[in-house]
């Protein structure tokens, strides 16, 4: 009867030992992600983000903060709008002041803003927008906090954020000044910016804040790997999955805010998509990562890469054979129901 027990005990111990284990193992594969991003220029940052939701819905990443780098209150105001919705309210944002401000064209954030304000469709988790810390400060804040070596910075806007981080000096929050601290807490940059391929060109991501996406480049300590125009642009998100594949949601954030930017319907490129995915996915990833080498970006916004095997620059393609496989991925991730709404 003793053996009995003790083959009992046994078992119970090596099975909640087992079951610690694959805990643990799960929570040191979870990647902790800091989103960097210009919410309300292109549509694609809405469809980033609600990747980035469902990855943590799945346990894959933890989502430490958002960070805002497009110069309009809107902006922030809309990422609370989504985080809130999505079930992660409490992720802190991050806000941008004397930022980059292009105004010529549609600010979806501005019109589903002043939609809710008309409607109360969505609600906010942040009481005073005004009061949020900027994002600079709110990186240091959050960085110091964490392991070495453990943070992976998506960025899918403008550099003008992380600009302001290597340059920071020390705090309350750490000793350390902006460069030492990323190269103590974070092993990755995965940046959404540069052209490259038959029609190079000055991006859109660069050019609105040269001086900041220069230094950036220059000065990263660590590991990045560079997602640039051309493998988007091929990846084309189809209007049609908008408006059919949500339907079961009286009032869908990601739908409202993809109405607001153009006329709808509308296909438009996955650019910062791309750079979540590489994150999701490395293991099983359809895009091609580089040979290592130097990024470089030149006084007019223009981005170069010269391969050298001493060097941790990294720049993601993608082959004709993945372009509808990366494309379905996208759209049947999107498509699922946050964890928030299954039944």
């Amino acid at each position: 009867m003793k053996n009995l027990i003790r083959s009992t005990y046994l078992i119970l111990f090596l099975t909640v030992f087992q079951f610690s284990a694959v805990q643990a193992q799960k929570k040191q594969k979870m990647e902790l992600i800091i989103f960097d991003t210009d919410m309300g220029n292109d549509i694609d940052d809405v469809l980033a983000l609600d990747m980035l939701y469902k990855y943590a819905d799945q346990g894959k990443i933890k989502l430490l903060g958002i960070m805002n780098n497009k110069g309009s209150a809107y902006s922030t105001r809309l990422i609370d709008l989504l985080s809130t919705w999505y079930g992660y309210g409490k992720v802190p944002i991050g806000k941008i002041e004397n930022g980059v401000l292009i105004d010529d064209y549609a600010d979806y954030s501005k019109n589903m803003v002043q939609l809710n304000d008309s409607t109360n469709h969505y609600k906010y988790s942040v009481k005073q927008h005004d009061q949020l810390l900027p994002a600079h400060e709110l990186y240091r804040k959050i960085l110091a906090k964490q392991a070495d070596g453990s943070v992976t910075v998506v960025s899918v806007g403008f550099s003008t954020n992380l600009a302001r981080l290597l340059q920071s000096g020390p705090d309350k929050h750490s000793k350390l000044d902006g460069k030492a601290l990323v190269a103590k807490k974070v092993k990755l940059l995965s940046i959404r910016a540069g052209s490259f391929g038959d029609k190079k060109r000055a991006e859109f991501n660069v050019i609105h804040d040269i001086p900041a996406a220069r230094y950036t480049i220059a000065n990263w300590p660590g590991e990045i790997v560079l997602s640039p125009f051309e493998v988007g642009k091929q990846v084309v998100y189809p209007g049609a999955s908008i408006q059919e594949d949500f339907q079961w949601a009286t009032h869908h954030p990601l739908v409202d805010a993809y109405k607001r930017y153009r006329p709808f319907p509308y296909n438009r490129p996955t650019w910062d998509l791309t750079s979540v995915y590489y994150i999701g996915e490395k293991e099983n990833s359809l895009l091609d990562k580089s040979k290592p080498g130097i990024l470089s970006i030149n006084e007019k916004g223009y981005t170069d890469f010269v391969e050298n095997p001493q060097a941790n620059h990294y720049v993601l393609s993608i082959q004709n054979q993945h372009i509808e496989p990366l494309k379905t991925y996208f759209k049947d991730l999107i498509r699922q129901k946050p964890k928030a709404y299954r039944k």
